[in-house]
């Protein structure tokens, strides 16, 4: 495939670390961007610094915007406690509203502006906490209304929202990760790390890591408080 540009929306978690690798190993062209929205792991924003270097990202960007100014969650909230009691049905109360539709705005943007239609986001609606913006179907109907609403698109262009993950468990995008050589080590997965980056080991996000990890017969990777 010819070389092409890509912009990767990286939080520094697992997930999309695991899509960087992908867009790389596709010789995509990387322009990676960062949110750094007013979570309480703030540690994520030094973890994808460190894996923009790694896989020698063109440019990357951290995009500042707080949404405690007009949204409430415990992921951003610190007056409000993440809890550790996980629900196959409810949305919990770590759901970001619109998160993703913000951050695919912005990253098709940029996208627009280094002239490239291609943006992959490491979306997953298997073992996830059941947030309605990392399903398929709205994946795939953002990526129609980009299409309607942007210039890529009016111009004859199209817009293409790669979620290569979206589809699948987290043991198997482990095991996508490490048949790319991916050492998961330094990925925060967390909800609440520590400043330095160590997990806290009970909050939904680190027991889909954790059991991922037991599933696929690894060490787990991740380091702990």
């Amino acid at each position: 495939m010819k070389n092409s540009k890509a912009v990767i929306i990286l939080s520094g978690g697992m997930d999309s670390v695991t899509t960087l690798a992908l867009a790389k190993s596709q010789k995509f062209d990387c322009y990676a961007i960062t949110f750094n929205y007013g979570q309480k792991s703030l540690s994520e924003i030094d973890a994808a610094s460190y894996f923009s270097k790694k896989y020698s990202v063109i440019e990357h960007k951290i995009f500042n915007i707080n949404f405690n100014d007009f949204t409430n969650s415990s992921l951003t909230n610190h007056k409000i406690a993440i809890k550790n009691e996980f629900s196959n049905t409810a949305i919990p109360e770590t759901y970001v509203p619109m998160r993703n539709i913000i951050f695919l705005s912005i990253a098709c943007s940029w996208a627009e502006k280094i002239n490239s239609s291609n943006v992959f986001i490491g979306a997953n609606a298997i073992d996830y906490s059941g947030y309605p913006d990392c399903r398929e179907d709205f994946l795939y109907s953002y990526e129609k209304m980009i299409n309607l609403g942007s210039k890529t698109g009016a111009d004859g262009g199209k817009f293409h929202i790669h979620r290569p993950l979206v589809g699948m468990k987290k043991i198997d995008i482990i095991k996508t990760g490490k048949n790319l050589g991916l050492d998961y080590k330094k990925t925060i997965s967390c909800y609440q790390a520590t400043p330095d980056g160590k997990a806290c080991g009970n909050c939904e996000s680190c027991e889909f890591r954790k059991n991922a990890f037991i599933d696929n017969g690894l060490e787990d990777e991740t380091v702990y408080i």
